[in-house]
């Protein structure tokens, strides 16, 4: 269990920053009554969308507003650990992830949410049960999905084609590398990865190549096995690759600013969470009907997409649970998705949250590009063994122990430094494989 001291431990590096960031209008009643609940969630489209159209809610309760407080996925993170671990109370509502969760219902940090199941109109029973087992702790819910997601290959049809270049469904890794280097122009890049340093940012995808190229973070007695030939493999061919046909600086680049390349046409594939094909399909983006997409490319595995969830929840130190409560079931409800629809557009609607979702006609028309594949990548990934060796934990891009936010963080910044030529495999390597290793120590026996 993560305890408070040592959640403490684990962001004293990034605490200052994350309590900068995290500076904003106290929340609580006004003196008029007005409740104000301050949101803490990440820089990605769909989190944008839900702050356009919190309008319609405050119109809907005219005594509540709703401060959002958006920001990039790695300071969110080092923000609201910061916050929920030292009950400091900035925030009544968070964004959190798939791995956050469960630990941090375990440690009574988070408001229990299994009271949602006997709403009749919320219908919790229709959320996806896989996204629901990862966000729930002895059969508590500790939060709820906003989006869910796994982890796909989108690739520009119209450049491909003109290069003559087929991808198939199940692609493999070295395919899709000499695919990439087949339609790299002076222009346009022909693939763009995560290289940007942190555990949910390069890390994300990098840790499902190193799956599948047959390595992992640990072995079944938790004994670190980075320094190992697999790693090495799969991470030099990451950097090999977008040598040889990625963007010529690829530690400045994560989510955003690979879905922007693509969409502006400067980079021909794109390999990363399924969730942006619901943007790049929408109706004012302008690769809108040229993309095509496929499983997450393969060496050693029969999958290496990852399970992930974007999630609403309700720190125990929030002064406005209530209110906070009625927001966060009106965020992630049918209503909210029937709402993106008819407002913005049924091509942006939040994936991967509810089954019902992928029974709306209006859905199934306007992500007939991408929906089918997306469940078929969710459904087929395994959480309990995404590589080729056993694990003895339950998370695929992501070790679901407490001290891996710090790990991932301290191992992909010397990755980073490997990828902008800083530093050598072997020293990043042997480094990172010292400072996982200290952590698994703790989870021994």
């Amino acid at each position: 269990m993560l305890t408070k001291k040592r959640a403490l431990g684990v962001v004293t590096a990034v605490t200052l920053s994350a309590s900068f960031l995290a500076s904003c209008t106290p929340g609580g009643g006004s003196s008029d009554g007005t409740v104000t609940l301050n949101l803490a969630t990440v820089n990605n489209p769909q989190m944008k969308d839900m702050e356009k159209l919190k309008s319609v809610y405050e119109a809907d309760h005219p005594g509540v507003k709703i401060n959002f407080q958006v920001m990039e996925e790695s300071d969110l993170r080092s923000a609201v650990t910061a916050d929920v671990a030292s009950g400091a109370g900035q925030y009544d509502v968070v964004t959190i992830g798939a791995y956050e969760t469960p630990q941090w219902g375990a440690n009574d940090w988070l408001v229990d949410l299994t009271s949602f199941d006997d709403d009749a109109e919320y219908d919790a029973k229709d959320i996806l049960p896989p996204v629901r087992e990862a966000l729930s702790h002895k059969d508590k819910l500790y939060a709820v999905p906003f989006y869910g997601e796994s982890s796909i290959l989108m690739y520009n049809k119209q450049v491909l084609d003109k290069a003559g270049v087929k991808i198939s469904d199940h692609p493999t890794w070295q395919q899709i590398a000499d695919a990439a280097a087949k339609v790299k122009t002076a222009d346009s890049a022909g693939i763009c990865m995560r290289g940007k340093p942190g555990w949910g940012d390069l890390f994300a995808p990098l840790t499902t190549v190193v799956q599948t190229f047959g390595g992992n973070w640990y072995d079944e007695d938790w004994n670190a096995t980075v320094d190992t030939p697999e790693w090495k493999e799969a991470v030099t061919f990451y950097k090999k690759m977008l040598d040889d046909s990625g963007e010529s600086d690829p530690v400045s680049y994560s989510f955003n600013e690979c879905l922007t390349a693509l969409k502006e046409g400067k980079v021909a594939m794109w390999a990363d969470a399924s969730v942006a094909a619901s943007i790049l399909e929408a109706d004012d983006s302008p690769v809108k009907g040229k993309m095509g997409y496929a499983h997450m490319p393969v060496d050693k595995t029969e999958e290496s997409g990852w399970l992930w969830s974007w999630n609403l929840a309700i720190p125990k130190s929030s002064k406005n649970q209530d209110a906070a409560e009625e927001f966060v079931k009106w965020a992630t409800s049918k209503e909210y998705i029937n709402l993106v629809g008819t407002k913005l557009g049924w091509s942006l609607v939040p994936p991967g949250s509810r089954a019902s979702t992928y029974e709306l006609p209006e859905y199934q028309k306007a992500a007939a590009a991408y929906a089918p594949i997306t469940l078929d990548v969710m459904q087929s990934v395994n959480p309990e063994q995404p590589g080729v060796d056993p694990q003895p934990w339950v998370g695929i891009q992501y070790v679901s122990i407490p001290e891996f936010q710090d790990v991932g963080n301290q191992c992909a910044q010397l990755v980073a430094d490997y990828l902008a030529n800083r530093t050598s495999i072997d020293s990043a390597l042997e480094k990172c494989q010292s400072i996982a290793q200290k952590a698994g120590d703790a989870h021994k026996d």
